[in-house]
């Protein structure tokens, strides 16, 4: 690997490069980051390469492993270039099938994606609901890219973002052009990147200025950094090298939880490249600009997502919040002046510079620009990363590009913005997706987690959930936030326990608004959303919890007991077979018996019978028996 001394050197490679190719070779594209390695598409890869050798068709056949596509449910899946032919769920023998088809020129029907409604086999990618319904600007990149490989970011256009900003020399420019995109931070608190930018370009260069890469993703079902940062790890390392060149900074630093080790290993790969290839480090392409990244590696602690926890977590410090101001463009890492974006942000940098500030603003709302990634997860069909523009409705993410539930229950709500985010009804499906919105509905955007609950799901147990996370995680520096959190934990645990009484709901949504209004830090403040959200749209549960002593969703287990319904029960023995503690006996095509000593509650047989022939019902609404467990533990009382 030679390294470009000039931006001249760069554009005559990736002149050449484009030139070389060929765009009717067929490219095998195996979908291979975290979420496809666990679905089996490493053996994918290595049945490939087994075939491709073994047959001689190096030279009439590619093959590129890329980062994750997006459709994680369809993992481990394989994309046809330049034909856009998708198989999803391949198994080692479909592998095969498929290598020798495409050297043949032949499409394999039976194997492609089946739309469940239209009941058809859809043969390009992009005529599949997921993708079609999509603006794919960041995802779509990571097909397209071998992220151990530069030159296949170079082939695709990679660092001519930075080429431009270099030849045109004027660091006041970008930051202008990065104003008008009015691109917003999308770590969750939506501050205008271009504005943090000229504050931090506004300090004095005599301290050394920081640029910070936050890639602590911590909330539970988020994975749209790893993916970016296993996928296309240049995207990040370009535009941090713009920042660099806009503010003046000459250290940069990726801050990445321990628990991403394919992400951390690609970006130690594409650091070292970049740095042989002299795109990154001293005299960056001859131009005299000088700029180097380091990862830091966090431990995984959910209160360094904030900046100033961060901040002390990068120095060696306990991650722990501090009062601001000084903010941290004015005194951050070793005191000095320090900007921090997440990794999306810094991933639409590039974009924001290539296609120009205009077309960029063009996309989304006036308010909220752009596009924004969401990690899709829960109880409906097609999981996965889904870009769209901001501003399409929720209604429009989970029923077009996610098909709806996954299961017979409907909808009941979307959980936005992490364990710190609200729960959204489904008859407010309607609202559209930008911080303005989110914000007036009670929920955050966060860094963008969507989960899907459906009927089966207790919102009381939700909020519990949440709150659970956040006083595990709080770093206890603040009162408020340390035992706040807590106290609000275990009135919802003595409502999903039977204990609780109308008074716990109003010193419940007392004690989350004194937890949101007086913490220090974004944990504590945004604590309270769960527990305020489910409150105001679901206070019908809570009632039902408290005075029937009954859980609707039969997910409290303290609160219902299983039984057969005989009159349902076909005796298919389906619900046998899941029992782990062998509750549930019966001969074939007769009703089954539940044994209540034995059962556990664990839902298995709930979920897994098609005949709805069990039912949870309420333990305290039905005479005493030996089932129920003898006496209830001693309340404790509402008050603080």
């Amino acid at each position: 690997m030679e390294r470009l001394n000039s931006i001249e050197e760069l554009r005559a490679l990736q002149e050449r490069m484009i030139a070389d190719r060929n765009l009717t070779l067929p490219v095998i594209v195996i979908s291979a980051g975290t979420c496809g390695q666990a679905s089996g598409a490493n053996d994918l890869i290595r049945i490939a390469k087994r075939e491709i050798l073994a047959n001689g068709l190096a030279d009439c056949l590619g093959l590129r492993v890329t980062g994750c596509h997006g459709f994680c449910e369809a993992e481990p899946s394989v994309l046809i270039e330049p034909e856009g032919t998708f198989y999803p769920k391949l198994g080692i023998k479909e592998m095969t099938r498929v290598v020798r088809a495409v050297s043949r020129g032949e499409v394999l029907e039976d194997l492609l994606w089946r739309d469940p409604k239209a009941r058809r086999r859809v043969r390009k990618q992009m005529d599949i609901p997921f993708f079609r319904n999509q603006t794919r600007t960041i995802l779509s990149r990571n097909e397209r890219i071998d992220p151990i490989r530069i030159y296949t970011y170079l082939e695709d256009g990679g660092y001519s973002a930075l080429a431009k900003v270099l030849w045109n020399g004027d660091a006041r420019r970008v930051i202008e052009e990065i104003k008008a995109s009015r691109l917003r931070g999308r770590g969750g608190a939506g501050f205008p990147t271009g504005q943090k930018w000229e504050l931090l370009s506004n300090q004095p260069d005599g301290r050394g200025k920081i640029l910070v890469c936050n890639a602590d993703e911590g909330d539970p079902g988020a994975y749209m950094d790893r993916s970016v940062l296993e996928g296309n790890p240049h995207s990040i390392i370009e535009g941090m090298l713009i920042g660099a060149y806009a503010t003046g900074a000459k250290e940069g630093v990726v801050y990445v939880r321990t628990e991403y080790p394919l992400a951390i290993k690609h970006l130690v790969i594409a650091l070292r490249q970049a740095r042989e290839l002299g795109l990154l480090g001293g005299n960056i392409l001859g131009t005299g600009f000088g700029f180097d990244i380091e990862i830091v590696k966090g431990a995984g602690a959910f209160v360094c997502g904030e900046e100033t926890a961060l901040m002390r977590s990068v120095a060696g410090e306990r991650g722990e919040p501090r009062q601001r101001p000084p903010y941290p463009v004015q005194k951050g890492i070793d005191g000095k002046p320090t900007a921090i974006n997440n990794v999306e942000t810094w991933a639409n940098i590039p974009v924001i510079i290539s296609g120009g500030a205009t077309a960029f603003a063009k996309i989304g709302t006036p308010g909220s620009t752009g596009t924004k990634i969401f990690s899709l997860v829960g109880k409906v069909k097609n999981t996965g990363l889904v870009e769209v523009p901001m501003g399409v409705t929720i209604g429009e993410i989970v029923n077009e590009i996610g098909g709806g539930p996954s299961g017979r229950s409907e909808i009941k709500a979307v959980q936005t913005g992490g364990p710190s985010g609200g729960c959204i009804p489904a008859s407010m499906f309607d609202l559209p997706i930008d911080y303005e919105s989110l914000a007036k509905a009670g929920s955050i955007m966060g860094s963008g987690g969507m989960i899907v609950a459906d009927q089966n799901t207790c919102m009381v147990d939700v909020a519990k959930y949440f709150m659970k996370f956040l006083k595990d995680e709080s770093c206890g520096k603040c009162f408020t936030c340390r035992k706040g959190t807590q106290r609000m934990w275990e009135l919802l645990d003595d409502i999903t326990t039977g204990h609780g009484t109308l008074e716990h709901l109003d010193l419940l949504e007392e004690l989350a608004r004194v937890v949101k209004d007086t913490s220090m830090c974004g944990l504590g403040q945004t604590a309270a959303t769960p527990v305020l959200t489910t409150l105001r749209y679901f206070r019908d549960e809570f009632v039902t919890h408290i005075e029937r002593k009954y859980c609707p969703a039969t997910v409290c287990r303290d609160l219902f007991a299983y039984r057969v319904i005989a009159e349902k029960c076909t005796g298919c023995a389906l619900c046998v077979r899941v029992c782990p503690t062998g509750a549930l006996t019966g001969p074939k095509k007769e009703p089954h018996n539940l044994d209540q000593s034995k059962c556990i509650k664990c839902r298995a047989c709930y979920e897994i019978c098609k005949f709805d022939a069990i039912a949870g019902d309420a333990i305290i609404a039905v005479p005493a028996g030996p089932w129920q467990g003898g006496h209830a533990p001693e309340r404790r009382p509402a008050s603080l």
